[in-house]
């Protein structure tokens, strides 16, 4: 995610959590021909919560591409394909401020490390804001459904923000990482996902990116899980049409590239589900439960 895609998906996703005004994007044609346009999905609706939940299944992918999953107002996680196809699991949190180089930034004001797991690396980030970042190789599959989640917490001025990983080989929960980070917020919000490429080599234009996200959840304070129903579907200001969204089987899907055809809905249309009931992950509920309720770091 580049700095200008960054500013751009965070100023069109606040416009989307206002129920009646459609952001009006400034149109770039020096995107055009170059990158696969950017789709999002922002989820409306949503009360801030400590925990929000989303599953994600890849239908197509290629080089250069990044499956954002669980987007919140303060980072993003989720599921890459690199240039050389080698595949990881990302989860950044942001610094504060709008700074683009990492070494700019005062100790004090940085983001912090509080856990991670042996095989995860971690590193600080630029030229997109900056901040902490993380990866876990893992070699996930299109058509292979996968869940993850973020949560939660305030500690001090800051707030805490763990990610966890259903891994299939070990069949349970990983909890990745914890950062914090400075911040005015005091729970989960800001609830996103979308897909993007970061190949921009102008071949990437002709790859097909498609994935689903299913069954988009938060649990809030009191601990009810509560199921997340609207999301409108926004783009980047490339201005190609060869993006779409929709639903299949009550379930988002966001789409961009190659052959694709903006033939089900249109750009900045609100989809909604029909009322259903909230995926309640019983597997991670105790997990986040006990990592809500340790002492503030």
């Amino acid at each position: 995610m580049t700095l200008f895609h960054r500013c751009l998906l965070i100023s069109t996703l606040s416009l989307c959590l206002l129920p009646n005004l459609h952001p009006a994007m400034a149109v770039d044609q020096k995107l055009k021909g170059i990158a696969c346009r950017s789709v999002h999905l922002g989820y409306q609706k949503v009360p801030d919560s400590v925990v929000f939940y989303n599953e994600v299944q890849v239908q197509s992918s290629a080089e250069g591409t990044y499956f954002c999953v669980c987007g919140f107002s303060q980072g993003y996680f989720g599921i890459q394909e690199l240039s050389n196809h080698n595949k990881v699991i990302l989860f950044s949190v942001w610094d504060p401020g709008d700074q683009n180089d990492p070494n700019s930034v005062r100790d004090e004001q940085r983001v912090k490390l509080l856990h991670n797991h042996p095989e995860v690396r971690v590193k600080r980030f630029g030229n997109e804001g900056t901040g902490g970042q993380s990866f876990l190789d893992f070699d996930w599959k299109v058509g292979e459904t996968y869940r993850f989640a973020v949560a939660a917490k305030r500690s001090g001025e800051r707030t805490e923000y763990s990610s966890w990983f259903f891994h299939p080989g070990d069949n349970a929960w990983r909890h990745l990482v914890t950062f914090s980070t400075l911040t005015k917020d005091t729970s989960m919000k800001g609830y996103y996902a979308f897909v993007e490429d970061f190949q921009r080599n102008r071949v990437s234009t002709t790859k097909t990116r498609k994935a689903v996200f299913s069954n988009p959840s938060v649990l809030l304070p009191d601990g009810q899980w509560r199921a997340i129903t609207a999301a409108r579907f926004t783009a980047d200001s490339n201005p190609v049409l060869n993006i779409d969204s929709g639903l299949a089987s009550g379930q988002f899907w966001i789409a961009t590239g190659g052959e694709i055809e903006n033939t089900t809905v249109p750009l900045n249309e609100l989809l909604s589900r029909q009322e259903v009931p909230a995926a309640t992950p019983a597997d991670l509920q105790p997990l986040v439960q006990q990592w809500l309720d340790m002492p503030r770091q």
